[in-house]
């Protein structure tokens, strides 16, 4: 059973168990190894690691990853979801990312005060712009994904408990004010030492956390391209950020202690299927990603591809072809070079100047070739931009810039094709055809809320309704009310 105490009062009984006891018993029972005041290089750690392991390469990618057909759901809950059948409505199937994203929120909340003024690690300039940047980057996914959220009202423990929804429009201002506010801090001279080895993405690299809140901004300006479209600023921002893949926000996994998450669901739950519709399109421009994207099921008994049909698979557990990058040292994209020059090429397409897309383009499909678990040549890459792409983007500039970054995604990056294609479809630019035919009454245009909050928040019940919600309602970015 999913647990049913809302996020916010498991705060408040925490703190509340701590406060009850006298100050004698507190001495007495006082455990050394455990301490109640615990560093902010410790906690910031632990945010890095459950924004990349348990909220960016959680739930959340998984059923995105089937909704944007890079896999099909052939067992379980993803077959579930697949054909759309209580999974995409009910308030059960995010409930553990729910929890976790503002379980690290509010952690990312205690180190940002700790390091501002006031505070007792005033004065940590690089630890508190670290920590606002991770709060943009998990409150931009929370919000994106679900839209209307507790915010404002949230993470206060012990004064409010059933804390009341902010408009999306509302958190995309506080995304953009901690990044801004990340970078002014970054720049200032801290009296701390740098994070070092606790620094699990950059290894205490300020200027590369300050490329990567410039990538951010550039990402969420596109974001908000249907209400307030700016392709200025995102070509702006990108160029501030990226200037090759070796400066990328990614997490990496040693294969043994830690692993990737998609590896780690395939062996734990095996319940994908290599997706027909993506491999279809790969067919198409004569992709060589084509042959290393995918792979005979290992218990099938046998080497031939057998690719599952996008909504009506058949529910079965190793028959159908799986991914072939479900690497246990893939690593979790938190914000890709790749993706930076995507956004470029989108912006100046967008504003005509198609020799600039053209570029970036070519460099973004280039870095999709070179990741890790491909690690195919750029001169591979060229041949296929030269050969395949440019036709295509000649003939219709956004369409192929959008389409060889859906591909590009595939499959760690599936949170993010999700998030590209609601915006596209709201802006009227279809140019992503997806296979499933429930997708006609049936595609989720965000996530449900967590059934911790649906069950005790009756402002989260309220709006939750049946959940069906889910198949009619648009975030506010993509032309919606919430």
């Amino acid at each position: 059973m999913r647990k049913v105490i809302n996020i916010f009062s498991a705060i408040v009984l925490t703190f509340a168990l701590w406060s009850c006891s006298e100050n004698i018993m507190d001495e007495i029972n006082k455990d050394v190894n455990d301490p109640t005041v615990i560093a902010s290089k410790l906690v910031i750690t632990d945010a890095m690691t459950s924004t990349a392991f348990s909220v960016i390469g959680s739930d959340l990618a998984f059923y995105a990853s089937v909704y944007m057909e890079h896999n099909v759901g052939v067992y379980g809950q993803f077959y579930n979801a697949e054909i759309r059948s209580g999974e995409p409505t009910s308030s059960s199937t995010y409930d553990n990312s729910w929890g976790t994203m503002y379980n690290t929120l509010y952690n990312l909340k205690v180190v940002i005060d700790k390091c501002s003024d006031g505070g007792s690690e005033a004065g940590n300039y690089g630890t508190l712009g670290i920590a606002q940047i991770l709060s943009a980057y998990n409150l931009a996914t929370l919000t994106d994904l679900m839209g209307d959220v507790p915010w404002t009202e949230a993470l206060k423990p012990g004064v409010i408990f059933t804390p009341k929804l902010d408009k999306q429009q509302d958190l995309y201002t506080a995304v953009f004010k901690f990044l801004d506010d990340a970078l002014v801090n970054l720049d200032k001279v801290s009296v701390y030492a740098k994070l070092g080895t606790q620094d699990l993405i950059y290894g205490g690299d300020l200027t590369k956390w300050k490329k990567f809140a410039y990538g951010l901004k550039a990402r969420y300006t596109m974001r908000l391209s249907l209400k307030t479209p700016n392709y200025s600023d995102v070509i702006t921002f990108a160029n501030q950020s990226f200037a090759s893949s070796a400066e990328q926000a990614q997490f990496k996994y040693d294969g043994s202690s830690t692993k990737s998450p998609f590896a780690v669901i395939f062996t734990d739950r095996n319940y994908y299927g290599a997706s027909q519709s993506l491999h279809n399109k790969l067919v198409d421009r004569s992709d060589p990603r084509d042959a290393l994207f995918f792979k005979a099921h290992p218990k099938s008994g046998s080497t031939a591809l057998v690719f599952a049909p996008n909504g009506n698979p058949i529910q079965v557990q190793d028959k159908y072809s799986v991914s072939a990058i479900s690497s246990i040292t893939a690593p979790t994209y938190l914000l890709s070079y790749h993706e930076i020059q995507f956004l470029k090429a989108e912006a100046y397409a967008r504003t005509a100047s198609l020799a600039n897309a053209d570029t970036s383009l070519r460099k973004a499909v280039t870095a999709a070739f070179a990741k890790v678990n491909i690690g195919l040549s750029s001169a591979a890459a060229l041949t296929y931009f030269n050969t395949q792409v440019r036709p295509k983007f000649t003939a219709n500039p956004l369409s192929e810039i959008m389409n060889q970054k859906y591909i590009g995604f595939f499959e760690e990056e599936s949170v993010e094709a999700y998030n590209d294609f609601r915006r596209l479809k709201a802006m009227g630019n279809n140019v992503i055809t997806l296979a499933n035919t429930k997708n006609s009454s049936q595609f989720p245009l965000r996530f449900t809320y967590g059934a911790a909050d649906v069950t005790t928040n009756a402002n989260v019940r309220d709006a939750y309704g049946d959940g069906t919600y889910v198949f009619t309602e648009n975030v506010w970015w993509a032309g919606g009310t919430r």
